[in-house]
């Protein structure tokens, strides 16, 4: 009976530890999403003097988020935002996945070097073609829209969904393939039919690939900086000024530009950490 207490015990103090442990973690990769939020709803004078205080009456304001209605076209930029991210995630998991399916479900001369050509692009940064980028953009007219964001965005985040997935793809055991082509099924049906199995690596993929996009500033700036086409992180910067800033404006900017991030990470948690974990335990 002592041996059972005495176990029992130090599994629940080894429990109380990782719960510790993991508040710890949460608490600092959470810390700089707090502060921004707490100093949104600061006056100038209160963010300066007392950064790392929570709100008080002397303190409190919501000036920043006023100016970010009244004085710029909030809505029109999330707007942008959102439809640039999810029309780019949707055809990134889409083409992404056919591709993946295609390399590791089909034997053909080049399948490795061709495998081996789309995981380049993990390795150099898109960014370097700017330039290119820019001309190509303006010879197909589409400068200033957001189709030519779309189309950038969909070139950066395949070689990464392609990486992952083909591993993903590769551990669905054969047999169940098999059995679907014996059924009659078509190739498409099969591979609509495995697409759910490999859900936690989708939903990690559309976390990694979304936070780029969404925080990018590099392209909106360059292909599509009209005031029609500005994106929620680009309209931000219009309160970022060389001589004078409005700091309450630009945290309460970037505070509303976090929820949609912050709301995707919490729906996909769980999905999440499967893909991330996949592998990693073995029973």
């Amino acid at each position: 009976m002592k041996s059972i207490r005495k176990s029992t015990g130090t599994g629940l103090t080894s429990k109380l530890i990782r719960y510790f442990i993991l508040m710890c973690f949460s608490l600092i990769a959470l810390f700089p999403i707090i502060l921004v939020l707490m100093n949104s709803l600061k006056s100038r004078i209160g963010i300066f003097s007392a950064p790392l205080k929570f709100p008080g009456p002397e303190t409190f304001s919501l000036v920043g988020y006023k100016t970010v209605f009244l004085r710029s076209n909030f809505a029109l930029y999330l707007g942008n935002s959102l439809i640039v991210t999810l029309v780019s995630l949707a055809l990134i998991l889409f083409f992404g996945a056919m591709a993946a399916w295609a390399l590791s479900e089909y034997r053909f001369r080049g399948n490795r070097q061709l495998g081996l050509y789309l995981a380049l692009g993990i390795m150099i940064p898109i960014r370097l073609g700017t330039v290119s980028i820019l001309r190509l953009v303006v010879s197909m007219g589409l400068a200033n829209t957001l189709a030519s964001l779309i189309l950038v965005y969909i070139a950066q985040g395949l070689p990464l969904t392609i990486f992952i997935l083909l591993q993903f793809m590769a551990q669905i055991p054969t047999g169940l393939k098999d059995a679907g082509r014996i059924d009659g099924a078509s190739e498409y049906r099969i591979f609509f039919l495995i697409l759910p199995m490999v859900r936690p690596a989708l939903a990690t993929v559309a976390v990694f690939t979304m936070m780029p996009i969404w925080n990018d500033l590099w392209f909106p700036l360059i292909l599509a900086p009209g005031e029609s086409t500005k994106t929620i992180i680009l309209g931000a910067q219009q309160f970022l000024g060389q001589f004078v800033t409005n700091w309450n404006a630009v945290l309460s900017a970037l505070t509303l530009a976090m929820l949609p991030v912050v709301t995707l990470y919490i729906i996909f948690s769980k999905q999440l950490i499967r893909g991330l974990t996949a592998g990693a335990i073995k029973s």
